[in-house]
C-alpha cells in the first residue's frame, strides 16, 4: 500500500476511540474500515488508520450479551431461562460513572460526541464506614440526617469546605497562608481538626483517591478533586432523553445545565442538590456507549474502522522507530502507533492486578434505598487493605439487563491470587446473587520512549467506578501525539444557545 498514514492507531478500547474523536475535531481525517476489508479495498487514505485485531468494538471495555459473558467464563455451559432474555443483556467489562462535569463531560462538549449518548443520574452514591453503608449527602437535610459525621464535626468539615470551595490558585488571599504545593494534604486537613472517619469520607467518596497515600503528597491535587467533586453537590441532574435534563419539572439541555453549575457554583455547604454522577444508557445495544459515539464521530469525518484485522504487527526499522503495521502480508505505513499495552508487550511493565465479581441480581443493593444504580466506594481504611474497593450497580431501567434484573460489579486492585476471598466484604454487601463471575486481569503501564520509536501506548484501566483516571490518560496521549495541550475551555453559554439553536 503507497499511502503513509500520520498515525495508525491499534485497538478500539475507550481510551484509543476517544483519541481517534479527538483527532478528527483537531482536522485529521480518520480511515476505518469494517470488519473483513483488506487494505487493498480501502478507496480513501486518511491520516488516521483505526484497526483492532479482534471482531467487535471494545476490546477489554467491551459489552457482552448474556451468551457471550456465558461463554467467556463458562466455556459451553448454556445460561439458565430464568435470567431472562440472553439478548437483552449488555454487560460491559470495565463499567464507568461520568462525573457531572468531570473532564469527560468537556471532551463530550469538544467533540459534539453528546447528540449520539442518552444518559440517566445515577440514584445515589454511598460509602461503607463502620460496617455499614451510608448514603453521601446530597442535600441539606440529608447532610443534617447523616451519621457519618456528628454535629460538632459537621461544622469543622463545613469551614474545611469553605476553604476548598474559596480556594483560587491565582489569589493568594483565598490560601490562608498554605502553600498547597508544599503542604501535605494531611497538614491541610489536620488545620480544620477533622477526624479520621470524617478524612476517609472525603478523601474516597468526594476526592475520588484510591488510597491513602495522597495524604502525604501536596495538597493541590486533593484541593482541586474536591472542588470538582463539591460543584457535583450542586447540580440536580435527571435525563430523560438525549442530552436533556429534568429539574423541578423544567428541561435543560446538558450544556445549559453544565453553565449553570459552573456559574452558580457553590453558595452555602448544604445546597439542595442530587447526585453528581451520570451513567450512560445503553439503546439498542451498545450503541450508547462512550467508545461507539466517539467511533461514530470518526466516521461522520468520513472514515470506517477495521475489525478483525489479525496480527495487526508493528513494525520498526533499524533505529527501533515504528514505520508501519503489517496485518494479512500487507504493511501499511504510518508516523506515529497509538495502542493498548497488548499490541505491544515488550514495551509495557506490569504495575498492579484488578480483582472483579460480576454479579445478576433480581433486587437493587441492599440499604441503598432500593436504587438502580448506585456507586459505593468502600475505603481502604474500613476493610484494612491497602487500596480501596468498588461497587458498581445498574439495572434494567439502564437497558442493560431484562425488567426485574440488576447486574452489580465488584472490584479492587488485587492484592492477593483469590479474588473470592479478596472480594468478599464488598459482594456481602450486595445480598442474594443468582449468579456470580469472578475475574482478574493485570495492569501495565507503557516504559517506552514515544519520542524515540514513535510508539504512544495506553495504560490498563484501573478498578474505579469513574471515568476521570481514564480521561486523564487520554488527554496525556493526546498531548504527547500532538505536541501541544487539548483545550477544553468551553462558553457554555454560546454551546448552549448554538444548541438549542440547532433543535429548533
Amino acid at each position: 500500500m503507497d499511502e503513509e498514514y500520520d498515525v495508525i492507531v491499534l485497538g478500539t478500547g475507550l481510551k484509543e476511540c476517544i483519541l481517534s474523536g479527538l483527532l478528527s475535531v483537531d482536522g485529521l481525517k480518520v480511515m476505518l474500515s469494517l470488519f473483513f476489508m483488506n487494505f487493498s479495498t480501502i478507496l480513501y487514505a486518511g491520516m488516521v488508520l483505526h484497526m483492532d485485531r479482534n471482531d467487535y468494538y471494545g476490546g477489554e471495555s467491551t459489552s457482552l450479551s448474556l451468551t457471550q459473558l456465558w461463554r467467556r467464563f463458562r466455556g459451553d455451559d448454556k445460561p439458565p431461562e430464568q435470567l431472562g432474555s440472553f439478548k437483552e443483556y449488555n454487560v460491559d467489562m470495565i463499567p464507568k460513572f461520568m462525573m457531572a462535569n468531570g473532564t469527560l463531560v468537556r471532551v463530550l462538549i469538544h467533540t459534539d460526541v453528546t447528540k449520539y449518548l442518552n444518559f440517566k443520574a445515577v440514584d445515589g452514591s454511598f460509602v461503607y464506614n463502620k460496617g455499614k453503608i451510608h448514603k453521601v449527602p446530597a442535600t441539606d437535610v440529608e447532610a443534617l440526617k447523616s451519621p457519618l459525621m456528628g454535629l460538632f464535626e459537621k461544622r469543622r468539615a463545613r469551614k474545611f469546605f469553605i476553604y476548598v470551595q474559596d480556594y483560587e490558585e491565582s489569589d493568594p488571599k483565598s490560601h490562608e497562608g498554605l502553600d498547597l504545593n508544599k503542604v501535605t494534604a494531611r497538614d491541610v486537613i489536620s488545620k480544620y481538626g477533622l477526624d479520621d472517619n470524617t478524612v476517609d469520607f472525603i478523601g474516597h467518596a468526594l476526592a475520588l483517591h484510591i488510597d491513602d497515600s495522597y495524604l502525604n503528597e501536596p495538597a493541590m491535587d486533593f484541593v482541586k478533586r474536591m472542588k470538582v467533586k463539591i460543584i457535583l453537590y450542586y447540580t440536580w441532574l435527571y435525563c430523560s432523553s438525549p442530552c436533556v435534563f429534568v429539574y423541578n419539572d423544567e428541561t435543560y439541555s446538558l450544556l445549559s445545565v453544565l453553565d449553570f453549575a459552573f456559574k452558580s457554583f457553590i453558595r452555602s455547604l448544604w445546597h439542595a442538590s442530587k447526585e453528581g454522577l451520570l451513567i450512560f444508557i445503553h439503546c439498542m445495544g451498545w450503541e450508547n456507549c462512550p467508545r461507539f459515539a466517539f467511533a461514530r464521530l470518526s466516521a461522520v469525518y468520513g472514515g470506517t474502522y477495521m475489525l478483525n484485522k489479525t496480527e495487526c504487527k508493528v513494525e520498526f526499522d533499524e533505529n527501533g522507530k515504528a514505520f508501519g503495521v503489517t496485518s494479512e502480508g500487507e504493511t501499511a505505513k504510518c508516523k506515529k502507533v497509538v495502542c493498548d499495552p497488548s499490541y505491544l508487550t515488550d514495551k509495557v511493565r506490569k504495575v498492579g492486578k484488578v480483582a472483579r465479581a460480576i454479579c445478576i441480581m433480581s433486587h437493587p443493593i441492599p440499604n441503598t434505598s432500593d436504587s438502580h444504580s448506585v456507586q459505593v466506594i468502600l475505603p481502604q481504611k474500613q476493610l484494612g487493605r491497602k487500596s480501596d474497593m468498588y461497587l458498581f450497580c445498574c439495572s434494567y431501567s439502564h437497558n442493560v439487563a431484562p425488567k426485574g434484573k440488576y447486574i452489580a460489579f465488584v472490584s479492587t486492585e488485587a492484592e492477593t491470587d483469590q479474588p473470592e476471598v479478596e472480594l468478599k466484604a464488598g459482594i456481602e454487601l450486595l445480598g442474594p446473587v443468582e449468579e456470580i463471575f469472578f475475574d482478574t486481569y493485570d495492569r501495565y503501564e507503557p516504559i517506552n520512549k514515544h519520542d524515540i520509536d514513535n510508539c504512544f501506548i495506553s495504560t490498563s484501566y484501573d478498578a474505579t467506578t469513574h471515568f476521570e483516571s481514564t480521561v486523564e490518560d487520554v488527554i496525556a496521549m493526546y498531548s504527547r501525539i500532538t505536541g501541544k495541550a487539548l483545550d477544553l475551555t468551553v462558553d457554555l453559554s454560546a454551546a448552549s444557545a448554538a444548541s438549542a439553536a440547532a433543535e429548533e
